[in-house]
């Protein structure tokens, strides 16, 4: 993507009702104003609140918002260029019940309150694969302590991905802390059981890794 693409994207996102773009230094000042207010004063209801980790295009996050519109969505990302296409499609098709949050992830209980939030995606993450990156994948066990304080007691977690170690990686850590799984695949599209939003709904690259033949994996679970 050129710049001035970007450029013309960052500033279309401005003019969005339904995007969020704090600065680094508001979000560490502690006193973010929809914290714990997502649903009174950015939603105006009080549905539950889902929430899409590195949300890229927004297309899953939107696609959720379509499924289920008594609750609602929240796309994360620090790349607004990316998430813009999201945002602009809810904006176009008036869909209401979905929001983008531009900011980093690891700043996330600075944007939601304990027990602010019913669900996670995580969606096609980075793997990380290097053992010195290991801080930075998004199911390490620093992260899901972070996702359990905004989490409701009963909050659900979900992984879809194409990386097999990612899938081995988080597999063994849940295990290995006593976390609850409730759904493994290694192959949803050759397996029954996965919930209908695992794949009746797809992103862009997903398309193409199905194209090419590679399987995407999938784990629901609760933090312990």
């Amino acid at each position: 993507m050129g710049s001035k693409n970007k450029l013309k994207r960052f500033r279309e996102n401005e003019t969005f009702g339904n995007v969020i773009q704090p600065t680094r230094e508001e979000a560490l000042a502690g006193n973010f104003p929809l914290k714990g207010k997502w649903g009174s004063e950015f939603f105006k209801n009080d549905n539950p609140i889902v929430l899409e980790l590195g949300c890229g295009k927004g297309e899953y996050s939107v696609g959720l918002a379509r499924y289920y519109q008594d609750k609602n969505f929240i796309g994360i990302d620090i790349k607004g260029a990316r998430f813009w296409r999201g945002a602009k499609t809810a904006v176009d098709e008036g869909i209401h019940n979905v929001g983008f949050l531009r900011t980093q992830i690891e700043l996330i209980e600075e944007f939601f309150a304990e027990g602010e939030i019913s669900e996670i995606w995580i969606t096609f993450p980075d793997p990380q694969i290097k053992y010195k990156r290991t801080k930075h994948r998004l199911t390490n066990a620093e992260f899901l302590q972070r996702y359990k304080r905004i989490l409701t007691p009963d909050g659900i977690m979900n992984l879809k991905t194409d990386s097999e170690f990612m899938h081995g990686y988080t597999l063994g850590l849940l295990h290995g802390e006593g976390h609850e799984v409730i759904y493994a695949n290694h192959n949803i599209y050759e397996n029954h059981g996965a919930p209908k939003e695992v794949t009746s709904i797809q992103t862009f690259y997903e398309q193409q890794y199905l194209e090419k033949g590679k399987p995407i994996t999938y784990i629901q679970f609760k933090i312990k």
